[in-house]
């Protein structure tokens, strides 16, 4: 146990976030840099290293989180790494990104403040990378075999890196112009600086590793041609098939799915592009959708120069507790303030929008809502709540609803999909096609980075068994696993 004493004496603290004023004018990470030094041993202390530690049931990756948080507390950091790496492929991505369903699960919090794990393993990871301790780790002797990954987001990623590091040659395909899926185009530089992915890329390819870049699997290269160049084939192509909003006036000049609007703003920061083709300066922006890539537009937009902010939501207002239905330790719905919020900007709940409405010219100009409430499986308008508000920017944030098939690679390769929408998986990760397998958001669904990482390790240990006859590679979950909500 790291402190015996530390829960009772040491209270809750989490990384610096910079100045609202100061970091809404560059794009660089909200937080503090170093600011968790001073405080990281006395916060890893304050773990219990419980009898049973539910925090594993929380994390899909089975992170051994008391033991590097006792490590981290004994200030070694070089053995706290090496046990963070031996369940986490990237750590410094899920300590950055990940919504943290293990400090639900924590003991500590059925009566107290929760143990801060993920504050713990960003900085465990950062220092590593600081003191030279992350290196690639190449295989001894090569096993012959092949492997193609579709897609190189955080799922392929880690199939690709398990799979590397146990002797196949694999060949990473993805569509844009650089490596990370949404981790490069999807996630705001304020959220995490894309340094982080670019150094997890040299040591991939230190490892050997091939990445592929602009190539869109099922045009440029067939899923036949996969089939026929490759042993075996993993698709890690996410979900990407966005919801709509079918409602009069969505064909109005500036409405824009959400992933049409981040990408851009990532491009600015990349050096591509001088200014984005879709920004929010001067502009009365409506964000429609709750969640996590909600909040990323909104924080765009702030950073942009936008008028106004103002996020929709259909659901009501979490509330600020556990709810009763939800008990520990499950992962609660509770209202969240993200980085984003605390920078400004409106958010509206228990609304749906009815209708948009432009210009002469056709830029939108207008939104239209009506309140709503739950009613016999559905959300009905509350009469006489209907008003307007100005929206000359509406993105639209409300998630996905599976993986994109016009692009041919479903049809080309012949996997089947399921009743959802995803490509369709056995109990192996592997589709009702000999030698192709799926992991990530593309057979799950729109799901958290964490899964993302775990599913793409458990279908490396599937793909290597198919290879090889057995494999040494851990395989953390099922597909049929589920996160702890109710």
């Amino acid at each position: 146990m790291a402190d015996p004493k530390g829960f009772l004496t040491t209270p809750k603290q989490l990384a610096e976030r910079r100045p609202v004023d100061v970091r809404i004018r560059d794009w660089n990470e909200v937080y503090v840099e170093r600011s968790l030094l001073p405080i990281i041993t006395q916060q890893a202390g304050r773990c219990m290293d419980c009898g049973i530690p539910f925090c594993h049931n929380g994390c899909p990756l089975g992170n051994l989180i008391p033991e590097w948080n006792d490590l981290a507390y004994r200030d070694d950091f070089t053995g706290a790494i090496e046990r963070l790496h031996a369940t986490n492929n990237f750590p410094e991505f899920t300590g950055r990104l990940c919504p943290a369903p293990c400090e639900s699960a924590c003991v500590l919090g059925i009566n107290q403040d929760a143990v801060t794990i993920k504050n713990v393993e960003v900085t465990i990871i950062d220092k590593a990378w600081d003191r030279g301790g992350v290196t690639p780790q190449v295989p001894e002797r090569l096993s012959g075999k092949t492997v193609a990954v579709v897609g190189s987001g955080p799922a392929g990623l880690a199939a690709a890196q398990q799979l590397t590091r146990a002797g196949h040659t694999v060949v990473v395909y993805e569509r844009a112009d650089r490596i990370g899926g949404l981790l490069r185009y999807g996630i705001p530089e304020f959220k995490m600086e894309k340094r982080h992915i670019n150094r997890r890329i040299e040591q991939m390819r230190a490892e050997g590793t091939r990445f592929r870049t602009g190539v869109h699997v099922g045009e440029d290269i067939t899923g036949q041609q996969l089939r026929e160049r490759f042993d075996a084939v993993v698709v890690a192509a996410g979900a990407t098939t966005a919801r709509d909003l079918p409602v009069p006036g969505r064909e109005l000049k500036g409405v824009h799915q959400a992933m049409e609007y981040l990408p851009l703003a990532n491009k600015v920061q990349e050096g591509d592009l001088v200014d984005s083709p879709i920004s929010a300066k001067g502009k009365h922006v409506v964000v429609i959708g709750g969640g996590d890539t909600g909040a990323d537009c909104v924080g765009t937009a702030h950073r942009q120069g936008a008028l106004s902010v103002t996020q929709l939501e259909i659901m009501p207002r979490p509330g600020e507790e556990r709810p009763g239905h939800q008990p520990w330790p499950t992962m609660p719905m509770t209202y969240k303030v993200t980085s984003a919020h605390e920078e400004g900007g409106e958010r509206v709940y228990s609304v749906n929008t009815t209708h948009l409405t432009g210009d002469e010219d056709g830029n939108v100009q207008e939104l239209h809502l009506v309140e709503v409430e739950f009613k016999d499986g559905r959300f009905e308008p509350v009469p006489g709540t209907e008003r307007t508000i100005p929206a000359q920017l509406v993105t639209l944030a409300m998630g996905f609803t599976g993986t994109d098939v016009k692009n041919g690679l479903v049809e080309q390769l012949g996997v089947d999909l399921d009743a959802r929408g995803n490509i369709a998986r056995d109990g192996r990760f592997a589709t009702n096609v000999d030698g192709v397998y799926v992991c990530g958001d593309a057979g799950r669904g729109q799901s958290l980075i964490v899964w993302a990482i775990a599913e793409g390790r458990s279908a490396a240990a599937a793909v290597d068994k198919y290879l090889g006859g057995k494999t040494p590679l851990p395989a953390p979950i099922r597909p049929t696993d589920r996160p702890l909500v109710v």
